[in-house]
């Protein structure tokens, strides 16, 4: 399968600055996240003959282009089955069909991949896997309170690692080559994190900021507010799982 990638400058929180759109295949193709228009994914565009569009979230950093692309090819747009308002709202455009789990278009297979965002999916085509941002290749990917969640997010991580595809064409940044180890790393800092944030809270840690400066050994500058949101993406994990008392305040241990 047939597979360009084409980076677009965002307004993205990812330190690349861009977010990666992809066409796959050729003749009846897939575009997938269009953050925005360029000269290049507009010549990607035409030389594959683009009849699908999806996105694999609907951040603000993946949805720029989909009514633009979307009437120039008067392509097929894709949205998450149950998350239909939520695309419509980020893109302005209404989706034509829904996908789920196991959904085949155009070539790649739908994994439903939440934990990043609630609608956020990756996609398989042969030995390959585009996942959004769930995979980065360096530093983290940011699972907030606002919307994300931790739990699902792991989850999501083992569900790529036992997989175990060839290669990942993350959202940002450049293709995995080696896909085990980059998960390994991801989930090696999720866990670290998360026993952090739970050491703070039984060394007597208790409102949100208090914890947050006592698990971070780093200079926040600049990130304060998302790690903030970070840790109390975990904390609402800790609570489910019975291990911390946590209202949205403050936190202490059970």
């Amino acid at each position: 399968m047939e597979l360009r990638q084409v980076s677009v400058p965002t307004e993205t929180l990812a330190p690349t600055g861009a977010t990666n759109a992809y066409v796959l295949g050729r003749g009846d193709a897939l575009l997938v996240d269009p953050a925005g228009r360029t000269d290049e994914l507009d010549a990607a565009v035409e030389s594959r003959d683009v009849g699908h569009v999806l996105v694999t979230h609907a951040h603000p950093d993946h949805v720029g282009a989909v009514a633009h692309y979307a009437d120039a090819c008067d392509a097929t747009v894709w949205a998450r089955a149950g998350r239909e308002e939520r695309f419509e709202r980020a893109t302005g455009i209404a989706p034509d069909r829904t996908f789920r789990e196991g959904t085949a278009i155009a070539g790649a297979t739908v994994l439903e991949t939440p934990g990043h965002a609630p609608d956020h999916v990756a996609l398989a085509a042969d030995g390959t896997m585009l996942t959004g941002d769930l995979v980065v290749s360096a530093g983290s990917v940011v699972v907030g309170a606002d919307e994300g969640d931790v739990r699902a997010y792991l989850t999501s991580l083992r569900r790529l690692y036992a997989r175990n595809p060839d290669r990942l064409c993350p959202g940002h940044g450049p293709t995995i080559d080696d896909p085990r180890t980059e998960i390994e790393r991801l989930l090696r800092h999720r866990l670290d994190r998360e026993a952090k944030i739970l050491d703070a809270v039984h060394d007597g840690a208790t409102a949100l900021d208090e914890i947050l400066d006592a698990a971070y050994e780093k200079d926040l500058s600049g990130v304060r507010e998302l790690a903030r949101s970070t840790t109390a993406a975990h904390l609402d994990k800790l609570a489910v799982e019975g291990k911390v008392e946590w209202d949205g305040d403050r936190a202490r241990p059970t």
